[in-house]
């Protein structure tokens, strides 16, 4: 039984790039290529991908943690969710998450383009049960998850939190 995984990338990432490449080995995974200079159509993009694609679990990066995060705000997506420093105060998204939403967010201690403190006010937003801050010892790009694995831990603990 293969997880389906919607891969949401960063300003930077790609459908090639190193985590959708990750995710494609491990899963069942979908990484749309989106023109990161238009927001809103990003956010439209994914919203049709997870009506067709049905994930089990969305993952945005950066720019696509921001992309996540008004999918969430907007109800278009309501299941388990990993965020790796979700860029969402960056692109004027509250920083709020809905209640009985399985959230992990994943932050480097080093990251020196998104601020950590977004990601802790947004894990604050809800509740120790349904949202989980994981503080790396990395920076922007979250590289440590994809070589040791972590990342596919991460998307493996969500589902089994069901």
């Amino acid at each position: 039984m293969s997880v389906r995984v919607q891969f949401i990338h960063g300003l930077e990432g790609s459908p090639q790039g190193a985590k959708a490449r990750f995710l494609a080995e491990h899963f069942d995974a979908v990484t749309p290529a989106m023109d990161t200079g238009d927001f809103a159509a990003c956010v439209a993009l994914h919203q049709r991908v997870v009506a067709e694609f049905a994930p089990e679990v969305l993952v945005g990066s950066s720019f696509g943690g921001a992309v996540a995060v008004a999918l969430l705000a907007a109800g278009s997506w309501r299941g388990p969710t990993l965020l790796l420093a979700p860029a969402q105060r960056h692109f004027g998204v509250a920083a709020k998450l809905p209640p009985g939403v399985r959230v992990i967010v994943a932050h480097g201690l080093r990251d020196d383009v998104v601020d950590i403190a977004g990601s802790r006010e947004l894990v604050a937003s809800s509740t120790p049960e349904w949202a989980t801050l994981l503080e790396v010892d990395d920076d922007h790009r979250l590289q440590s998850l994809v070589d040791g694995g972590k990342l596919a831990e991460l998307v493996r603990e969500l589902v089994g939190r069901g």
